[in-house]
This record gives structure tokens, sequence and C-alpha cells, in this order.
């Protein structure tokens, strides 16, 4: 009988051959090529540990693109932990908005609290006892002891992982590898210097070991690693399968008064969202409710418009119809509700769900226009619907505008790359991610103008 290959046969075999990865080695590349963060000591000074705790909750699932402009923020408002622990949480909350998952922001004022009140406002240096503390998770409990306190700990996030997993051709798949994967890591720690060493392993696998595409030529740890050696890396970490995200519907009232306030209210302060300010809302079911009517907060004349705001969240996607009404100035807020002008709005906790709600509370045109706004070049397009035909000359500035919008955004680009050459630090990370979603913001406008374009060709 004919015997069947094992696929993982190469890599298993490499494994036994291979020598050990060496620490001091990946800890000389680290030397050379570390990178350089805001919330990073400089070469032989102690880390802060409010810093590091600081960033390791901000950087949970969430880039360092992202973060940084959110972290340099939160360091001039709150500068100490005892600053965070006497801020009120609407405040931290307000600030941590746009940053998503935002369980971390209740848990990062809880925990600066308990850090002053039990603690003396000096972070534990142990990991037993910084995981007693709200929100620290294994993760972050090993990362604050090995980078603020030089303990022997291993931080092993996705990073690690990835590293470990291909180091050793780890075969049994996430997430039920992770205690395995652990294990594996600990015995890559050094005699010494183990903040560094969890911030190299964290830096090669976001800059080297790769999820796609891993520079293994540049890798210092590319002699002893078995997948390398059984010439396919990027099989690892090896993952189970995902189920299907499901989808809820909604429906979110958008009340507006006449001197431009829009109703919000608070979420209850646990579950999703806690605490975090929204526009009142149908429940978020599948298929969404039977009746949405019955659930909006006043008693008006709502029209359903012609949007719909999509959002994805950890487990599930969410799609909200907005429906809008137009109030007196003088109408009251009912209970549990309150309005807020739009100048207000940036002091409100808003998630970015319900920022995308917000976007549609600018003045309404008259029903049943097609409306395309690009909000980044304050550029509007109405095409009445009382017309039955686009006629050529019509047709022909609607395309100037669509090419003097896609010029524009190029402009613009230009001048924020420019400004990414010159810039340094937090700055160049924070312009980089600009020029991204500014990026995206144009294509989707270009997108925009193009539909409007053809449905005044279609009238």
């Amino acid at each position: 009988m004919q015997a069947v290959a094992n696929p993982a046969a190469p890599a298993a075999a490499s494994a036994a051959a291979l020598a050990a990865p060496d620490p001091g080695a990946l800890l000389a590349w680290y030397d050379r090529h570390r990178r350089r963060l805001p919330w990073r000591a400089a070469p032989g000074r102690r880390q802060d540990p409010y810093r590091v705790f600081l960033s390791e909750i901000m950087l949970q699932q969430t880039t360092v693109v992202t973060v940084a402009p959110y972290y340099e923020n939160f360091l001039r408002r709150w500068p100490t932990v005892a600053a965070l622990a006497a801020a009120p949480l609407e405040e931290v909350l307000s600030a941590w908005a746009g940053l998503g998952y935002y369980a971390r922001a209740r848990n990062l004022h809880a925990c600066a609290r308990a850090v002053v009140e039990h603690h003396g406002g000096q972070f534990p240096s142990e990991e037993a006892a910084l995981l007693a503390l709200p929100g620290i998770g294994p993760y972050t409990a090993a990362a604050i002891a090995a980078i603020a306190f030089e303990r022997r700990a291993a931080p092993v996030d996705g990073n690690w992982e990835r590293v470990v997993s291909r180091l050793f051709a780890v075969e049994e798949a996430l997430p039920k590898a992770r205690p395995r994967l652990r294990a594996l890591a600990l015995t890559l720690l050094p005699a010494a210097r183990y903040g560094d060493f969890a911030q190299a392993m964290m830096d090669l696998g976001a800059t080297i070991c790769t999820p796609r595409k891993p520079a293994c030529a540049l890798c210092p740890w590319q002699g002893p690693c078995s997948a390398h050696a059984g010439g396919a890396p990027e099989r690892y970490p090896v993952k189970a399968a995902k189920s299907a995200r499901p989808t809820r519907q909604g429906v979110a009232f958008l009340a507006v008064r006449a001197d431009g306030a829009v109703l919000v209210r608070s979420r209850p302060p646990k579950g999703l969202l806690g605490g975090m300010s929204e526009v009142p809302s149908t429940p978020w079911e599948p298929g969404g409710v039977i009746h949405p009517a019955a659930h909006a907060p006043v008693e008006a004349s709502w029209t359903a418009l012609n949007a719909t705001v999509t959002h994805v969240f950890s487990h599930f996607a969410l799609e909200l119809q907005v429906w809008r009404a137009e109030l007196p100035a003088s109408q009251p807020a009912p209970a549990g509700h309150r309005w807020v002008v739009p100048q207000g709005f940036e002091a409100e906790a808003f998630p970015s769900v319900m920022r995308k709600v917000l976007a549609h509370a600018s003045p309404a045109p008259a029903r049943k226009d097609y409306v395309c706004v690009n909000e980044p070049l304050r550029s509007r397009i109405v095409v009445p619907a009382s017309r039955t035909s686009g006629s050529k000359q019509e047709m022909t500035t609607m395309g100037s505008t669509m090419d003097k919008a896609k010029g524009m955004g190029n402009e613009a680009m230009g001048n924020i790359k420019q400004g990414v050459g010159k810039a340094t630090g937090s700055e160049r990370l924070q312009a980089e991610g600009k020029v991204q979603e500014l990026k995206g913001e144009a294509q989707q406008a270009k997108g925009e103008i193009k539909e409007s374009v053809k449905k005044a060709g279609d009238l």
C-alpha cells in the first residue's frame, strides 16, 4: 500500500535538526532596529509603568498608527495614574471615542482608581498582583511586569504567537494552541533584559515575521526557524475555521430641533458600548424589530432616509436604517435623554457607529432628493427629484465637479505626504494614518458622485 505524505513532515523533521533560537541574536537585532514609539523609553532608561499600562491597554486589537494620537492626548490630559483616577469617567470615555472596544476605557479608569486606592498610586511589580487589578489580563500583566519592572515574563500577543508557531512549526490550531505556544515562549526568554526581549518579539512580529510575505532573509532567527526550513512560513500559525459573523438590524431615530440640537442618551454602564453616548434606536436584533415606530423616543413625523449605517463589531455586523424627524426648538427632551448642539458633539462619548449616524444630522434636503456629500472636500450635490431627465449640460457640470473633487483630493494627499516627510515620531504616524484615511474617503466620494451622476441620467 502506498504511504500518504504528511505535509507537516519536512518542517517537523527540520525542527529536530535545527539549533535552538538564541535570544542574544534577537536582542542584538533589536538594538539595531528597535522601533521608536511614543510610549517607549530611550535605550538604557527605565520605563514608566503608567505609560506601559496606558499603551498596552490602547494597543489591544488596535494598530500603532491609530493609537499614537490617542495615547499622547491622554498623557497631556492625565499625565499620571492619579490624574486619570481623579478624572470623571464621562471625560475618559469621551477622550476614548473612536478608538473602539470601549470596555477598555472603563477598565482603564477602574484600574487607575484601584492602583491609587489600594497601592498608593504605584503599580505592583508582580504578575499575580497585576492580574488582580480591573481589566488586567494575563498578557497585560506580563507586559507591565517585563517592560516596566524587568520581571521574567512572556507577554504573548499575536506577534509572539506568530513568531513562536513558526519557530517550532506548531501544527495545533489556534485558539487551542495558546497554552502550548505560551510554554514554548517561556523557553525563549533570556537570562536578563526581559523588557527589551518582550518588545523585540513584538517588533520582530510586526516588521519581519509578518502574517503575509515575511522577510525571512532579514530575520535574526532564520536559521533555527522550522517553518522557514519547511518552506511554508505563511502556513503558521494554523487557525481554526471562523464561523460566519451574524448580522443585526435596527433603526436609529435622528431627532433634530430647529436650532440644530440632536436628541441623544447614554447607554447602560455595563455591556456593549457601556456608558457611551448614542442616538436613540430600536434594539439591535437579527432581522430588526417588527414595529420600529413603537421604539421612537418622541411622537413626531418620522421620515426614513435613504441611508443605512453599517458597522462591524467583534462578534456581529450591524445595519442601522436612519429615521429623521424635525422638531421645534421648544421641544423638551424625554426622560433619560438630552439635547446636544453640534458644537457639543466632541464633548460627548460617541462611538464610531453613532458618529456615522450623526453625519446625517446636517440640514435635510427636500424629501426624495438624491444627495451626495463629500465631507472632507466640503462639497454637496443635490439632484432634484422633480427632474424627468438630465440635460447634457448638467451631466457635464457634475462630471467636472467629480474631476475637481478628485484633483482636490490628490492635492490634499500630496500636501499630507509632503508633511509626513518632514514630521517626526507620532506626527509621522498620525499623518501616515491620515493619508490612508483620506484615500479611502476620496474613493468613497468618487463613488457617491458617480452614483449621483447616474441617478441624474435615470430621472
